[in-house]
């Protein structure tokens, strides 16, 4: 790995170790009093969603490693399971193991299946925007999930499912369904020492709902005021087997959803279906095979002017409903189909093997006429469009093996981690690009004609295989727990072009991590950890038309968590200091083209909370802030600025309150408030996208068996832009969206 221009790790630990110690104490001091206050509250009651805590135990080794979040509070949890209310105590996603995210050194986020039917996102960038990640980066898009972690893009290398990465190349890309998930972890920070090529700012993992060991049967309809309506169902439990042939269980989750959006002429209709089965021979051994299917039919973002959006025009704000490609032509359909299983054995003395593996395919058809900017003068409205096709089919095969062998070496307690993981990538890429006719922003009047009468300008079949060795130690003395973690990994990526030169590459690297947490009486569990990472890129230089190299990765973070015993709830802060090289940015003399430009530095503060308040009362909240600056590029105006479309701050608060006695028992409301901070729409950061905030609401009543809620976003109306990844390019955010829903068990 290259040398680094920036301070020695030891020099930056110390730094940050002297504000982490002032989180810790600051922490301390604020939940003192809340502790003491919530030291008799018990257990939340049950829920109405139908895979509450206890209502849906899981299957496999996971389930049985660990009881309950060893603060003397709530019932076993399932790392992959259930949590109860809104505070899940322990997580696979930093250690591959199942570890108490107290003994965790490093920055988790967790959101349980109670939060989300809750809120009802409709996508997985909606689920995170009450999280430490900001979520919906590029507005009210209806073709992807968008979101930043410590400042950076996070969506292509950082998705996962279920502990298996869902990567995402050109416009070949994943969008996974909410109502299919039991919860969704965020692990902040570099995360390749595990999971292979990833980026430095973390991974966000989401875990599917799995077969249940009772009953599971819930119906849900619901509409909104643009007229997408949707039905949903979620049906599971045991099967009945004869004597001596194990036991089965099954789970068939579905959802379809159809109808308008904010914007003229674009629909968001989409099918989805996982059917899941699991089969437990015996009490040491479970084998679940998880599938899902998901077509998705939608239409183009609109690209918009600054003036216009941010700024007024002449003429004013362009509406937010108005729809600047052409209904004729533009269709954006993804069709993706997913397959894979988990294996895990127990043996006699606590070793334990697994192995996870999943095929994936997904065909995305991509036709648009999308904004270039003005043609002319503002005032005269009329909007430069381009014509751009992309035809992307893609394949990805992953297959993890591990084994987990806890042992004892003197005062010394050890879970050793060993792996070896094989990734499989390959991709058809063809674009196409021209110049279409122009549309008046005012008056629009479309005008369909034939857009693509000339070759693509990218035409090629990309493949890359990835093979990672990986070993960890995660060692308990007294209060301590240290994680130590190294990965190996061998890259071959080769391009066949079918329009120009081919090129092969092979690169290997090495990942580290090394984290250190103390975990008190008190509940205060400060931390400290360094991790190296590594992503070997997929594509082209649009410059070059080479390779482009791997993304390398440095961090320092100094945290502190905080769970005192009685209190049903969990705090965190974290100060970081990340570096990103070999940073990929748009090309400004071509901007369907990306290049690699230099090094980015992302330094700054994290804070959340999350409680079960009082049976009832459920609360989450959390604060970013960070400096994020371009510390090395290849044009030296750049370096000191910030890049466009990424606010430096932002937070967040929900509570949801139901009635737990009286005539209106099973009634609830709940709110919450989200605040994203300025960006600029420039690389010199000379023309700034303002703040926004924005308010949700929800009522719900619990009756039965029935559910009825009514869900808000936006509930004032705002209009605002949600970003400029340039000043041609604004995306407005979501408008009011009224959701009316009601829902049934049995």
């Amino acid at each position: 790995m290259k040398s680094f221009r920036h301070p020695h790790p030891t020099t930056r630990i110390r730094r940050l170790a002297l504000s982490g110690a002032s989180l810790a104490v600051l922490a301390a001091g604020f939940l003192s009093q809340a502790a003491l206050a919530q030291e008799a509250t018990p257990p939340r009651r049950g829920s109405a969603n139908p895979s509450a805590a206890g209502a849906s135990a899981q299957l496999g080794e996971l389930s049985v490693e660990g009881v309950g979040n060893g603060r003397g509070i709530g019932v076993p949890e399932d790392p992959r399971g259930p949590i109860n209310g809104y505070v899940a105590n322990r997580s696979t996603a930093g250690t591959k193991t199942n570890t108490p995210l107290l003994e965790t050194p490093q920055a988790i986020t967790v959101i349980g299946r109670q939060q989300l039917d809750d809120q009802k996102p409709v996508s997985l960038q909606e689920a995170l925007q009450y999280s430490p990640v900001l979520g919906a980066t590029f507005g009210s898009d209806t073709r992807n999930d968008w979101f930043l972690i410590r400042g950076f893009p996070a969506q292509e290398v950082g998705l996962f499912l279920d502990g298996l990465q869902l990567f995402e190349s050109a416009y070949a890309t994943w969008k996974l369904e909410p109502f299919g998930l039991e919860r969704i972890e965020v692990l902040r920070g570099p995360s390749s020492v595990l999971y292979g090529g990833t980026g430095p700012s973390g991974i966000v993992n989401a875990v599917s709902k799995r077969p249940p060991l009772v009953p599971v049967r819930y119906v849900e309809a619901g509409v909104n005021e643009y007229g997408n309506a949707y039905g949903a169902f979620d049906i599971g439990g045991p099967v009945t087997t004869t004597e001596g042939q194990g036991q089965f269980f099954y789970r068939l989750v579905g959802r379809v959803r159809g109808g308008g959006t904010q914007v003229d002429y674009t629909n968001d209709d989409s099918y989805y279906i996982a059917p899941s089965f699991s089969w437990r021979p015996d009490a040491s051994t479970s084998f679940t095979l998880l599938t899902s299917f998901k077509h998705d039919d939608t239409k183009g973002q609109n690209f918009l002017p600054y003036v216009g959006t941010v700024r007024p025009a002449p003429f004013g704000f362009i509406p937010t409903s108005r729809f600047t490609g052409d209904p004729g032509l533009d269709k954006f359909t993804r069709d993706q189909a997913l397959i894979g299983y988990e294996f895990e054995h127990r043996f006699d003395n606590d070793i334990v093997v697994r192995q996870n593996a999943r095929y994936g395919q997904v065909d995305v058809d991509y036709r648009t006429r999308f904004g270039g900017g003005y043609a002319t003068t503002p005032a005269a409205a009329d909007l430069s469009r381009f014509n751009f096709l992309a035809q992307n089919s893609a394949t990805q095969a992953d297959i993890d093996t591990q084994v987990i062998a806890p042992f004892r070496t003197g005062f010394l307690d050890h879970t050793l981690l060993g792996g070896v993981e094989y990734r499989r990538y390959d991709i058809n890429n063809v674009q196409d690009f021209g110049f279409g006719p122009s549309l008046n922003l005012i008056n629009p009047v479309y005008t369909p004609n034939a857009p693509f009468t000339v070759a693509p300008f990218q035409n090629n079949f990309l493949t890359q295989n990835q093979v990672g060795l990986y070993l960890q130690d995660q060692i308990k003395f007294d209060r301590w727990t240290l994680v130590l973690s190294g990965r190996h990994d061998w890259v071959n990526t080769d391009n066949d072009n079918r329009i120009g030169a081919s090129a092969n590459r092979d690169v290997s690297a090495f990942s580290g991590r090394v984290g250190l947490i103390y975990t008190s009486d008190l509940g205060v569990a400060p931390y400290i950890s360094y991790a190296r990472s590594f992503n070997p890129v997929v594509g082209t230089n649009g410059v070059t038309g080479g390779l482009l190299r791997p993304e390398t990765g440095e961090q320092v973070e100094v945290g502190v968590k905080y769970q005192p015993l009685g209190f049903d709830g969990y705090i965190g802060a974290s100060v970081f200091d990340l570096y990103r090289q070999n940073v990929l940015s748009v090309n400004q003399a071509n901007v369907i083209q990306v290049i690699q430009t230099g090094e980015v530095r992302s330094r700054g503060v994290e804070l959340e909370a999350v409680a079960n308040l009082m049976p009832g009362l459920r609360l989450v909240g959390a604060y970013t802030a960070y400096q994020l600056e371009i510390t090395r590029d290849a044009n030296p105006v750049n370096i000191g600025s910030t890049p466009t479309n990424t606010p430096q701050q932002f937070g967040s608060i929900f509570l949801d309150y139901t009635l737990q006695t009286g005539t209106w028992r099973g009634f609830g409301f709940g709110g919450g408030v989200r605040g994203v901070g300025g960006s600029f729409a420039d690389v010199p950061n000379l023309t700034r996208v303002p703040t926004y905030v924005v308010g949700d609401a929800v009522v719900h009543y619990d009756w039965e068996g029935w559910r009825f809620a009514l869900n808000v976003r936006n509930i004032s109306d705002e209009r605002y832009v949600a970003g400029c990844s340039s000043t041609s390019a604004c995306f407005y955010g979501d408008r009011r969206r009224i959701l009316a829903s009601v829902g049934y068990k049995w």
